[in-house]
């Protein structure tokens, strides 16, 4: 292949992945640079802040929240999430469930960080932000190399027992329900190209999903779903971090989930401020001391850039 035949083929590579993550990311107005300069005049009188992530910083990795118009999963699928009560009850729903996240789990599960994860782990290392508290189950913060991290809603990346303590590594169980479930091995023709999942019917009702080594209790993806709680010392941990840090920098959430909206509610009782980030309207808009309408990667990765304060 001659070079400028390479050449084009990587920039319509790049191009085409670029459109693949981008294609969650809801319309948005570009950032303005006043918003920017004035979030990071705010961030830097308050080097405690505390930072809570939603979804809308993950779709711009390529994973689709729910809510976003016209491009979350409640616009584009008919796919709903699932309830912690109909899991729990129900063998059909728990097959459905674990049919769907094997198909996707090779996808999900190689998604990256995008610039504005890499942002917030370095700004923990300058010791601009004191920690993150994410509702996202993806690990992204993880492996853009945050450390002092707490999973609102758990992981996807562990299975747990509901009845004993076992524990097991996502990809390991994934090993595990590829061995039980050899009919599966067509599964990457189930994504479709909106990235929803279709499985047939007769698939799910034979799909196979082993029970606990242990006491043979009901394997489940250590995620609150919907109508389920978030475990007591988890929400501990979290009041404690509000109370000892010195603001609230929401990025990439809509806080109509109650969990996410607490912690702005701590904060304004504490009279501390609140900083939000996020494409549209938020549920705490009329609490914020800044808000600024645009996509976290317009502005995140922008703050406290070393090549602008150190040109070249």
């Amino acid at each position: 292949m001659r070079v400028s035949s390479l050449l084009r083929f990587r920039s319509t590579s790049l191009q085409t992945s670029i459109a693949k993550q981008q294609q969650y990311v809801p319309q948005h107005k570009p950032a303005v640079q006043d918003d920017i300069k004035r979030l990071e005049d705010f961030l830097i009188s308050k080097p405690n802040i505390l930072v809570l992530s939603g979804a809308g910083i993950s779709t711009e990795s390529g994973i689709p929240d729910y809510r976003s118009e016209g491009v979350g999963l409640y616009a584009r699928t008919n796919h709903k999430p699932i309830q912690h009560l109909e899991f729990v009850k129900s063998s059909s729903v728990r097959k459905r469930y674990w049919a769907r996240n094997f198909v996707g789990w090779p996808n999900f599960s190689s998604t990256q960080p995008n610039a504005t994860h890499h942002a917030l782990a370095r700004f923990e290392r300058e010791m601009r932000v004191q920690a993150v508290v994410t509702q996202n189950v993806d690990r992204l913060h993880t492996k853009a190399g945050s450390r002092n991290i707490v999973e609102l809603h758990g992981s996807g990346y562990v299975v747990k027992c509901l009845s004993c303590e076992y524990r097991i590594d996502r990809h390991e169980f994934q090993t595990i329900l590829a061995t039980l479930n050899p009919a599966f091995k067509d599964a990457p023709d189930m994504i479709r190209p909106d990235g929803d999942v279709e499985i047939p019917v007769d698939y799910i009702e034979n799909f196979h999903i082993p029970e606990c080594p242990e006491c043979g209790g009901n394997l489940k993806p250590e995620i609150v779903f919907f109508g389920d709680c978030v475990p007591r010392p988890r929400l501990d941990k979290i009041a404690e971090m509000v109370y000892n840090s010195d603001g609230l920098l929401v990025l990439g959430s809509s806080l109509l989930v109650f969990s996410g909206y607490r912690m702005v509610l701590q904060m304004k009782d504490l009279k501390l401020p609140v900083a939000i980030v996020n494409i549209g309207d938020t549920r705490a808009d009329h609490l914020a001391d800044i808000k600024i309408s645009a996509k976290c990667g317009d502005v995140i990765p922008k703050l406290f850039d070393f090549r602008k304060t150190n040109p070249l």
